[in-house]
């Protein structure tokens, strides 16, 4: 059953995402409005995996929101973004159980409740 919704603006092929606890946003429909994706997210209790700065601001005015991990990292080359991603992934699930906002900056992960 999967556990995190990737948005279509974060990298389709990542040997992280290849097991049942992702589900890609291309694979639902990759037009889909931000609305679209996050009423997605709430109905099944998904977190949002994005580098969509919009979601982290709805989820301080949505109750309840679904969990949002955002990376927030510029323009980021794929292969550091998936560096950063197998090196920090197990860290930044765990807060995601936690906190309801995930912000991955390059240097630091932040979790606000």
């Amino acid at each position: 059953m999967p556990k995190y919704l990737i948005d279509v603006n974060l990298p389709y092929h990542c040997s992280l995402w290849n097991s049942d606890e992702f589900i890609h946003q291309r694979d639902l429909n990759d037009e889909w409005l931000d609305s679209e994706i996050w009423n997605f997210a709430t109905e099944r209790s998904l977190t949002i995996v994005t580098r969509d700065s919009d979601f982290s601001i709805r989820i301080s005015t949505s109750t309840p929101p679904p969990r949002v991990i955002y990376f927030q990292l510029g323009n980021i080359k794929a292969g550091n973004l998936f560096k950063l991603l197998h090196k920090n992934w197990q860290v930044i699930a765990d807060l995601s159980n936690t906190y309801k906002l995930i912000t991955v900056l390059p240097e630091e992960i932040l979790g606000i409740h």
